[in-house]
Parts: C-alpha cells; sequence; structure tokens
C-alpha cells in the first residue's frame, strides 16, 4: 500500500517508522517547513518528522501550505493508495483528502467524539478523565469529525504529565494505525459515523488557560500542572513575575491560599483545603531549574504569595 505521510511533531514520528517498518511504501513525508530559532533568527530547525523521514530516505515534502494546484499535481503524481494525517498542523482541504484512492485516515489521541481539537492530551488531564486512547479516524472536511476506523483505549495514572501521557499515546497511535491499515488493505474494516451529540471539545492551550487559580483547590491546580507539563507550564506570578510550577504533590498543609508556607527542598504553597509541594520551577527569562536551587538563589521566602 503507497502512503502520503503528513506530520510534523515529535508525536508523528513513531507512526510514520511504524509504517515504514511494517513494510508499507511510504511515497512522500509532507510536513511543515524549517522553523528559525535563535536570536537572530537565523538558525533553520527542521521538524521532527523531516529528520526521521531523511534517515530513512523518504521524500520530504515541505509546502508553505498543502493547496493549491502544483502541490496538488505533485501529491496526485506520487499516486498514493492513502494519505496518513498525524499533528501536520494544518487543515487538508477537500480537493487534497480527495487525491489518495481510499481517501485520508487520522491518527487522534482521544476516544472521539470526546476531545475534538488541537489538546486532546493535556484536557483529558485538566478534565480529570480516568479514560482516553487513540482513534484512527477517515478524515473529512469537518474538524476531527469523520466516521471511525478503530479505537484503543488507555487508563490515565494519576500522575501523569502531558508529555509523558503524549508520548505513549504516540506509541499506541502508531499501533492502531498499522492494525487499521491491513484492515482496510483487506476490506474488513467498517467506518463508525461519530456521535455528534456526544462530542466534547479540546481548544488551543492559551495563556489564560495555563494561569493557575489559587481558588481552584489542590486537585484542579495539581491537574493543571500535570496536564502542562513541559509545554506551555502552569504559571502563576510572584512579585509581579511570572513562574511556572512543575513536578507537583499534595500535601497535608493549609494557610491562605497561595501563600508559600515552606521554602527549602520543596516549595510549599497552599491551596485551600491542602497545599502543593512544588519540586522544580522555571522563572521568567531563565531555564527549569530544582526549586531547591531557586530557594537558594533567594527567588523565593517563606510568606511570599503567588497570585
Amino acid at each position: 500500500m503507497r502512503v502520503a505521510f503528513f506530520g510534523t511533531p515529535d508525536f508523528a514520528v513513531p507512526s510514520l517508522l511504524a509504517l515504514i517498518g511494517e513494510g508499507f511504501d511510504v511515497v512522500a513525508a509532507v510536513t511543515q517547513p524549517d522553523k528559525p530559532q535563535g536570536r537572530s533568527r537565523s538558525t533553520l530547525v527542521p521538524p521532527p518528522v523531516k529528520v526521521a523521514a531523511q534517515a530513512e530516505d523518504v521524500l520530504v515534502l515541505q509546502p508553505e501550505r498543502p493547496t493549491g494546484p502544483e502541490f496538488y499535481r505533485t501529491i496526485k503524481d506520487l499516486a498514493p493508495d492513502v494519505g496518513v494525517v498525524v499533528a501536520y498542523g494544518h487543515i487538508l482541504k477537500p480537493d487534497l483528502l480527495a487525491i489518495p484512492a481510499r481517501g485520508m485516515v487520522n491518527v487522534h489521541p482521544s476516544l472521539l467524539p470526546e476531545l475534538r481539537g488541537a489538546a486532546p492530551v493535556e484536557w483529558a488531564i485538566l478534565n480529570g478523565l480516568e479514560k482516553t486512547g487513540v482513534t484512527i479516524m477517515q478524515m473529512t472536511a469537518g474538524l476531527d469529525a469523520g466516521p471511525i476506523l478503530h479505537q484503543i483505549p488507555h487508563r490515565i495514572p494519576n500522575d501523569v504529565t502531558g508529555g509523558e501521557l503524549s508520548e505513549h499515546l504516540a506509541e499506541m497511535g502508531a499501533q492502531a494505525l498499522v492494525e487499521a491499515l491491513e484492515l482496510l488493505e483487506a476490506n474488513m474494516l467498517t467506518p463508525v459515523p461519530q456521535k455528534d451529540a456526544d462530542a466534547t471539545y479540546a481548544p488551543k492551550l492559551t495563556r489564560d488557560v495555563a494561569r493557575l487559580d489559587w481558588t481552584s483547590g489542590p486537585d484542579a491546580m495539581m491537574r493543571k500542572i500535570l496536564a502542562l507539563d513541559p509545554r506551555p507550564g502552569a504559571w502563576a506570578e510572584l512579585g509581579g513575575r511570572e513562574v511556572k510550577l512543575f513536578d507537583a504533590t499534595t500535601v497535608e498543609m493549609t494557610g491562605e491560599s497561595g501563600v508559600v508556607l515552606k521554602a527549602d527542598d520543596d516549595l510549599v504553597i497552599a491551596a485551600g483545603r491542602a497545599a502543593i509541594a512544588i519540586r522544580e520551577v522555571q522563572p521568567a527569562g531563565k531555564p527549569r531549574m530544582s526549586a531547591a536551587d531557586w530557594v537558594r538563589g533567594r527567588g523565593v521566602a517563606v510568606g511570599q504569595r503567588f497570585t
């Protein structure tokens, strides 16, 4: 089966490598352009999918936008049987979705129709869900609304971070993708329409979403710190400056919400009926560091208040 692969970040790499490893003919990897980084913006950094594809001698295409007659002609000339989309980063138009003989399928890290949208991994933790998973979906013009081809569920551990859960679901998604394409090739898949009435959403993570609310209680705060680790990071203000907080646990201490109760190896902050102990922080403009190092550097002291 000839596959045109569309993907960009680390999350997409296991699916690409699984397709190659299982003998699918990946005719091209379409990914976003290299991104300029550094203070001068002069260093171009390739996306992870490009790096992985080049290592496997797969043709790489990097259009600014996956649209237009020239790009469509390029894909048509590759004659893919199916297109696979994994966190590509662009919405694909119907003209492109119609090019592969068997259409395009998407690897989505939730149990659709639950958590349609840009950030399903983080919102699964933010919402306190006990279960999530991966869905292989036939792509249509609607947002994550196409028929379901295959699903694998996964229980969410209480202490998992967004980064850890994303890595695990990336591997599960690769497994589910290979299984789905093998069944598709054998004409053994029956698409199941999604129930739109049951849909929930996982919108893009904004700065406001990432801000900690010291009145929300320790459980909600713990979920936010876990969900947004390592990126974008749950943040609060101390003395008017932003600080991101990581690696938290709840402890049996009380005080006025947001007030630092203890500052030594851990940073303990009151959060209503309990407190949260923070082991790592990232002050604005600085790298992530241990809370102990921040305390020793006089970045925070007992009695100060986060807002």
